[in-house]
């Protein structure tokens, strides 16, 4: 009689091990939180910023994209490298410099006096989200390898917790303090509590890794089909997240509303992401995910029409929808590479893969968004550009089935 079972390969099982062994739940999850809640404010509180940037330091449009481009494109870039420089360093202490990259960045940005100087501090906070967010993937895989789909929501509710926050709250600092600059800076401080606490992480680690055994370095999955198709998905969906998140505030104030109330609407955006992320990451408890991956994409594609159609008409419901399937695509195609890979270090490769053409193709959506705003006189066009994207998105869903390779066949 001949038996399906999984085995995981020699070498990676001790490590595996070694990381149940790990801090207690709770810590790991408080400490998983505080480092998600700062991937997204560098990006995101621009949005509400944009206006007073463009004045203060006479960007274009296109120009003014970078600002979220720049960092979106290094996430994608960055990711390669990551797992080799875990492998190389360790990977929590590698998570720890990357924290202290994006404070510093978040910290020089309220300095700069010049276009280049932005762009240089700009690039700074996309280096240190892309090298962190790459590596927490492979932790969670790694301390909690049999709950990855609800840690992972987990996880991503509190990044897009993080954009609420920032969302909601930069533009009232701004008008508070009457100065973006303080309002940009503020958010180096949940930064620096992120680096308190993934200290303790790396103290802990380093002290496995004084012990235990080294493992193989992994390899991209360069020849999968999956891995591409994963990427292809994740890509539309970043693509439309990073260009809203870039453009939906100034979109509105075009359309006659406040500053303050253009921020209220990112931050239904954001919100409605954030609702999602752990909603949809604990429903999907099957590896095979693609019901409910069209499901959220779907969602998505009618939120996004509803704007595109009429965007001043009940934007605080559309916009939420639209974020609301947005959100579960993220949590489920931040999930599918940890689906496919059967080590922590494997989960790292499959990630960094995924990341590259995904986070490299989203930063071409503030750029187009920009780019057509700035050869017409509105965002039209733009809005049913992600329209179309959306639809390619929910197009791909019936090909995610998960592509495992790590089965054997015995014989009791």
């Amino acid at each position: 009689m001949l038996v399906q079972c999984k085995t995981l390969p020699q070498t990676a099982v001790n490590p595996l091990l070694e990381e149940a062994k790990g801090p207690s739940i709770a810590i790991a999850v408080l400490c998983i939180v505080l480092v998600a809640l700062t991937l997204r404010p560098g990006i995101v509180s621009i949005g509400p910023l944009l206006p007073a940037i463009i004045q203060e330091l006479g960007l274009s449009y296109i120009q003014a994209a970078l600002l979220t481009s720049i960092p979106t494109l290094l996430m994608g870039a960055l990711a390669i490298p990551a797992p080799w420089l875990a492998h190389r360093f360790g990977r929590d202490r590698v998570i720890l410099a990357a924290l202290l990259v994006l404070g510093a960045s978040i910290g020089l940005r309220t300095l700069v006096g010049s276009i280049g100087q932005l762009f240089f501090a700009t690039a700074g906070v996309g280096a240190g989200i892309a090298i962190a967010g790459t590596l927490l993937s492979g932790y969670v895989k790694a301390r909690f390898p049999t709950k990855v789909a609800i840690f992972m929501g987990l996880y991503t509710t509190s990044i897009a917790l993080g954009s609420t926050l920032a969302a909601a709250s930069t533009g009232p600092l701004a008008e508070a303090a009457e100065n973006w600059r303080w309002a940009a800076g503020f958010w180096v401080l949940p930064v620096a509590l992120a680096i308190g606490a993934w200290l303790f992480i790396e103290r802990n680690g380093r002290q496995k890794r004084a012990s235990g055994a080294l493992s193989v370095a992994p390899r991209l999955p360069l020849r999968n089909p999956t891995a591409w198709l994963i990427a292809l998905f994740f890509a539309c969906n970043n693509l439309v997240f990073y260009a809203m998140i870039a453009w939906l505030a100034p979109i509105y104030i075009e359309l006659g509303n406040t500053p303050t109330a253009a921020g209220m609407i990112l931050a239904g955006y954001t919100l409605g992401f954030m609702v999602a992320t752990p909603l949809f990451g604990f429903i999907s408890r099957n590896e095979d995910r693609r019901i409910v991956l069209a499901v959220s994409a779907g969602i998505a594609l009618l939120g996004s029409l509803a704007i595109a159609v009429a965007p001043n008409t009940l934007p605080m419901l559309w916009v939420p929808l639209a974020a609301f399937g947005t959100g579960g695509a993220f949590t489920l195609a931040m999930t599918l590479p940890l689906d496919n890979a059967s080590t922590p270090e494997e989960a790292g490769a499959w990630s960094a893969f995924v990341m590259l053409p995904s986070y490299i193709v989203a930063a071409v959506g503030p750029l187009l968004v920009g780019f057509l705003r700035d050869l017409g006189d509105s965002f039209h066009l733009s809005l049913w550009v992600l329209v179309v994207i959306g639809a390619v998105m929910l197009l791909v869903t019936p090909f995610l089935k998960p592509n495992r390779n790590n089965k054997v066949l015995i014989s009791p």
